[in-house]
């Protein structure tokens, strides 16, 4: 059993109702993965239930604005990993002095090093022309692919994978290099595989970039500025 699969050491993951591991378990062991794909197959069993699980988000309107593309071919993610480095290049040079020196040790993404690519976007004319409940919220189709990629994380971490989601990229390079027609968004690129383990802290906070804020720094009542007392 590699460290992906046991329960995590959180006490906030062990407050679960039912006690021991279980979903609470699965939220807090989930990681942003880099560094530690084994680059091993996912069974296609595998792959089809952490997708399902994905489809099974709730969406506004019912729309499921959502589709999945998986990339396994490997000069298209070799192409999207050179591009990647090129915006992580145009980013690191905004840095001055620490902040520079901390992020030349983060590495922010693993587009090779994992089995696959999964790209999930958006269509805001799925459902149209009238998406019940988007009429007040234009965003709220974007609200909902985030929840299918939620999904889609949980369900590989239960299943003992890792997930990375790639940020540094534009829109048209990637609509370019998979054919996503114009109206679509490409929202993520998840890097998925098998890993040999889930770090127990995440990569920002171990190399100092942020720390994790505690929940009473952000909760508050009734109103926004009636923070909860201590």
């Amino acid at each position: 059993m590699t460290s992906a699969q046991h329960p995590s050491t959180n006490p906030a993951a062990q407050e679960s109702p039912r006690g021991g591991p279980g979903l609470y378990d699965v939220m807090h062991r989930r990681r942003d993965t880099r560094a530690e794909f084994t680059g091993e197959p996912v069974p296609e069993a595998v792959l089809r239930r952490v997708l399902a699980a994905a489809h099974a988000a709730p969406s506004v309107g019912l729309s499921q604005p959502w589709d999945f593309v998986v990339v396994r071919d490997e000069s298209t993610r070799r192409a999207f990993r050179d591009h990647v480095h090129a915006e992580r290049s145009v980013f690191a040079a905004q840095l001055d002095g620490e902040r520079a020196e901390v992020f030349s040790r983060i590495k922010i993404e693993g587009v090779l090093e994992s089995s696959l690519g999964i790209v999930v976007t958006y269509d805001p004319e799925r459902g149209s022309p009238a998406v019940l409940g988007r009429h007040a919220i234009a965003d709220a189709g974007l609200y909902s692919v985030c929840l299918a990629i939620q999904n889609l994380w949980l369900a590989a971490t239960a299943e003992g994978l890792g997930v990375g989601w790639v940020s540094f990229y534009r829109e048209d390079f990637l609509r370019h290099l998979l054919g996503i027609p114009g109206r679509v968004r490409p929202v993520a690129w998840l890097c998925v595989g098998p890993v040999r383990n889930l770090p127990d802290t995440p990569d920002l906070e171990r190399h100092g970039w942020r720390s994790r804020l505690p929940l009473d720094d952000v909760l508050h009542q009734e109103r926004y500025s009636q923070r909860t007392s201590r």
